[in-house]
């Protein structure tokens, strides 16, 4: 049995798609499971990552978990999967991460890496997954591409190698269900380093239509921002986008090693989304 935490997230239900697909006896974790439709061969159970004793049943039989990076929830959970005798986790964890025994200031690479280090201090088999920029991130354009050929926002310069969530499910998937991945950390990447504008051309290209990156200043930015994220978590974003200006992000061949496979461009994940654009 594989249990999936994060099942309805972007990554967690393609994980549980290609589980079932791979057919793996799969266990969905949600804490409101009547609330969301499943596939017919996945077995749902009710928990909460916060409330570790919720956890008993969803992990009864588990022999491998994938482990969605909810803050706070890493000890709890990793010591109820321990008690439960489950042998193998693998986190969805942050390219914002680097491997250090002193914590990071950055808020995001934090909570990521206070998870992280409750599976290394544990008896469990852990494999931790650090994709660098989601291309999912580019849905926060979406409403902007819908009503006109401009989006608008910092730092068009800004430079990230953005990965299809599929990928990420694909990777994970292989360190659940094959060899070779105790103790691993993979660093993922999408093909290719892109700046914003580049994002918004590929966008424009798949649409048929010409879309442009306008570039505001920070300030209008942050302004424009700060009603939808915690302060601290826009700093760190702010932050890691100017820093990239200029620098185009290392690519890695960690998916192509782990799946076989060549990873999805983000024409490919724009072609993929291009109903939300």
């Amino acid at each position: 049995m594989i249990l999936v935490t994060g099942a309805n997230g972007n990554v967690g239900r393609l994980v549980l798609r290609q589980l079932i697909a791979d057919g793996r006896t799969v266990r969905a974790l949600s804490r409101n499971p009547e609330q969301a439709e499943w596939p017919d061969l996945a077995e749902v159970a009710p928990g909460d990552l916060a409330d570790p004793a919720s956890l008993r049943t969803a992990l009864d039989g588990v022999e491998a978990a994938y482990l969605f990076p909810a803050p706070g929830t890493g000890p709890g959970f990793v010591a109820a999967a321990e008690a439960a005798g489950v042998r193998r986790v693998v986190l969805l964890s942050s390219g914002a991460v680097e491997d250090r025994s002193d914590p990071p200031t950055d808020p995001i690479a934090l909570y990521h890496w206070e998870i992280e280090q409750a599976l290394r201090s544990s008896d469990l088999a852990w494999t931790i997954l650090r994709p660098e920029v989601f291309a999912a991130n580019s849905l926060q354009w979406a409403a902007q591409t819908r009503a006109g050929d401009e989006i608008r926002g910092a730092y068009a310069d800004a430079a990230a190698t953005p990965i299809h969530e599929a990928d990420i499910a694909a990777c994970a998937v292989a360190a659940l269900t094959g060899p070779g991945h105790s103790g691993a950390v993979h660093h993922l990447t999408g093909p290719q380093s892109l700046t914003h504008a580049d994002q918004a051309r590929i966008i424009g290209e798949v649409l048929g239509r010409p879309v442009r990156y306008l570039e505001l200043p920070p300030a209008t930015a942050r302004e424009q921002l700060a009603p939808y994220v915690p302060a601290p978590i826009l700093d760190s974003i702010l932050t890691l986008w100017a820093e990239s200006v200029g620098n185009p992000r290392p690519v890695t061949d960690a998916v192509a090693k782990i799946t076989g496979r060549t990873p999805r461009s983000y024409a490919a994940w724009v072609r993929d989304h291009a109903g939300e654009f």
